[in-house]
């Protein structure tokens, strides 16, 4: 059977692979082997710069057409493969295949150098490094999360005075507004992605088991940690001299592997981030069950195969069930990554492989949302209605202003009047009535009203 989008296993490839085709530049087979040619072509030409060293210093000519080999074409990663088929090594196939394009050049006179004293996880470290640090940058921090985060924004700062029944344990509450209920979210997410655009990924770059041993005794001149920060650090500015935020770090102490403790850190961060989704589209799907929030239908679409007037609230059922997949997997790359058997087991390596797919998972949950907020309308008559059902909301400012005022036990008393009973306005007046406080308190309280009675909800929702 050929391959194709309805032949795929998995529907990221299949059903969804309209949504998940950008990943592909930075989590394919492809992006992978790229990524290694990367590092490994700039590692050639640091090294041709090098002092004490031994090798040649590289013309431009030659480092110019050692760059053209890192833009390499599909077709350049079919060969790598093939390589890859004889000799049953994904990395060294790139070192073969760099050999291969520079033979019968001046470059080849240093191809000895290539992959120079290195072990493949000092090149996977970096290029599984790079891949996370541009889908990061240009696809996280630009793509459906700022669409979410502009919703959101949107939403507060429109809804900031639309008062709304809060719940607490299911049960009527303290009133807010919507608009501060959506800020709660966009802080939520802010304070998460700072983390991470702060953050760093330690990669490693020491040789077979992390001592730099050949490399001392081929050139024990060169100071091979200096060397070692410095090329590292040079992963972290784009052209122009633009700084990434997701840095890369040398970590001097490692095994035959980086420990892979920072990897533990970002998928940690971004489970946090999708736990806050999971927590916003399961709080959305209530306000639509009850009326608070209305989906404008779209022509031709059928909500259910046999009720034909539904509007299922599906783009936030659907990033819910996504998000809870990738955060499966985030969870497992975090307990799983920084455990390897002495100095190195392979069992990181296959689960590095399915990193695209837990940001797979998370990118259709965050198209879901934003496709979700586009369809979404606030019925503020049904809120304003569901409030006014309970005016019962109103003991704690009751109750809260007669303590400020020496009345004694008002708690209890309030306690008595609404638990567990329905009361009106009517019946809470002539509460405040029967009290023997002053009557500008009384005229107060009398005043108040659940739709009012909001705090500084819209304050909060307009900073």
């Amino acid at each position: 059977m050929s391959f194709e989008p309805l032949t795929a296993i998995s529907p990221i490839d299949g059903r969804y692979q309209d949504k998940t085709a950008p990943l592909a530049e930075y989590f394919s087979e492809f992006a992978l082997i790229r990524a290694r040619m990367f590092v490994e072509c700039e590692y050639l030409i640091a090294l041709s710069k090098t002092s004490k060293l031994g090798m040649r210093k590289l013309s431009e000519r030659e480092i110019s057409s050692i760059r053209k080999i890192e833009r390499m074409s599909t077709k350049d990663a079919h060969a790598v493969k093939k390589i890859e088929q004889e000799t049953n090594h994904d990395v060294k196939a790139v070192e073969y295949f760099i050999r291969q394009k520079i033979k019968g050049t001046s470059l080849e006179s240093v191809s000895e150098w290539i992959h120079f004293a290195l072990t493949s996880e000092d090149v996977n470290s970096v290029a599984y490094a790079l891949c996370i640090q541009d889908f990061f940058e240009h696809e996280f921090l630009g793509g459906p999360m700022w669409n979410i985060a502009q919703g959101l924004d949107a939403l507060a700062k429109t809804y900031a005075k639309t008062p709304m029944l809060a719940r607490t344990h299911g049960q009527p509450a303290s009133p807010t507004t919507f608009g501060k209920e959506m800020k709660v979210f966009l802080e939520r997410l802010h304070r998460q992605v700072d983390v991470l655009k702060v953050g760093t990924i330690l990669v490693k770059w020491g040789g077979a088991t992390g001592n730099w041993n050949a490399h001392v005794v081929a050139a024990p001149e060169v100071d091979w940690i200096a060397f070692a920060q410095k090329f590292v650090d040079g992963f972290n500015v784009e052209g122009k001299g633009k700084k990434h935020f997701l840095r890369l770090e040398l970590n001097e102490f490692t095994t035959q592997i980086e420990p892979h403790d920072t990897y533990a850190e970002f998928f940690d961060a971004m489970r946090r981030i999708n736990m806050i989704l999971i927590d916003f589209s399961q709080d959305m799907w209530r306000y639509i069950s009850d009326g608070w929030i209305t989906q404008k239908p779209k022509k031709g679409e059928v909500g259910s195969s046999a009720m034909p007037h539904k509007v299922n609230p599906i783009d936030f059922e659907n990033a819910e069930g996504n998000l809870g997949i990738a955060n499966a997997m985030f969870e497992h790359f975090s307990r799983k990554l920084p455990i390897s058997r002495l100095q190195r087991d392979l069992s990181d390596s296959t689960v590095e492989r399915t990193f695209g797919v837990a940001f797979a998972h998370s990118y259709i949950a965050y198209q879901s949302l934003v496709k979700g907020l586009g369809k979404i309308t606030v019925n503020e008559k049904a809120m304003l209605e569901a409030l006014q059902a309970h005016p019962e909301v109103l003991a704690e400012a009751i109750q809260t202003a007669l303590r400020r005022e020496g009345v004694p036990v008002p708690y209890e008393k309030l306690k008595e009047l609404t638990r567990g009973k329905q009361v009106s306005l009517d019946d809470l007046s002539a509460f405040i009535d029967s009290l023997d406080i002053p009557i500008a308190l009384k005229k107060r309280l009398k005043a108040l009203r659940p739709e009012n009675y909001i705090g500084l909800a819209r304050k909060l929702a307009d900073r």
